[in-house]
């Protein structure tokens, strides 16, 4: 093998991990392990409602649910922990007991919360509590966050039907709990699919998220609902 040849490899190889790695290793390389900081009710826009979703890597909740009309917003960060102001770091490890989540901030008069589940259990493996597709640990499980009694039923019946539909041959196990602090992730995880949008194509189609979706929802993974105007 000529040195040439060599040094093409080793370059590769530098690419690869640098690119392809996981979200845990792309914090730990670029030494960006900032706090984050609590959400506050001051920062719900006026007019609109909240929903806390869990669903595996957070980069990839917030695009389904930012292109849709109703929608002010979707914060990425990290919830139901046991200290304040996680690193991204510290939840990546598995040692803090949060889950990463996504708030999203949405118009009840143009987009209703059961809608948004619906998005929701189409983003998702709802029969795995281990994780979520390639990213593993319960920092990565799925799980619903209700901010009132009508969001709670809205959701146990959202999940009872997805049930009796038997799309799935398993049980649903995304569990339904109340909501707790929500902190808002650090800046550069905020839109990260469009801020780094060739490394964010690259992580999903490797993750597995979207041939599993597809396999199991085929034509009915998009929904109906109407789109923000470009």
């Amino acid at each position: 093998m000529s040195k040439r040849m060599k040094w093409l490899i080793v370059i590769t190889a530098f690419i690869f991990v640098g690119i392809v790695g996981i979200p845990e290793a792309y914090s730990y390389l670029t030494k960006r392990n900032y706090e984050s900081e609590a959400v506050t009710s001051d920062e719900i826009p006026d007019g609109h409602e909240v929903a806390t979703l869990a669903g595996g890597c957070f980069w990839c909740m917030e695009p389904p649910f930012e292109k849709l009309k109703g929608i002010q917003g979707v914060v990425s960060g990290y919830t139901g922990g046991e200290i304040e102001n996680p690193t991204y770091e510290e939840v990546s490890s598995g040692k803090t007991g949060h889950i990463e989540a996504v708030q999203v901030y949405y118009d009840p008069n143009v987009i209703s919360y059961e809608q948004i589940l619906e998005v929701f259990w189409r983003q998702i493996n709802p029969t795995d509590d281990e994780g979520q597709f390639v990213d593993r640990g319960f920092q990565y499980t799925t799980a619903i966050f209700y901010h009132s009694e009508e969001q709670k039923e809205a959701a146990e019946q959202s999940k009872q039907e997805l049930a009796s539909s038997e799309r799935f041959e398993q049980e649903i196990v995304t569990p339904i709990d109340k909501a707790e602090k929500f902190y808002r992730a650090e800046e550069y995880h905020q839109d990260y699919y469009k801020k780094n949008e060739w490394r964010y194509d690259y992580y999903r189609g490797n993750s597995g998220r979207d041939e599993f979706l597809e396999e199991t929802w085929g034509d009915d993974r998009q929904l109906e609902l109407p789109k923000k105007q470009k």
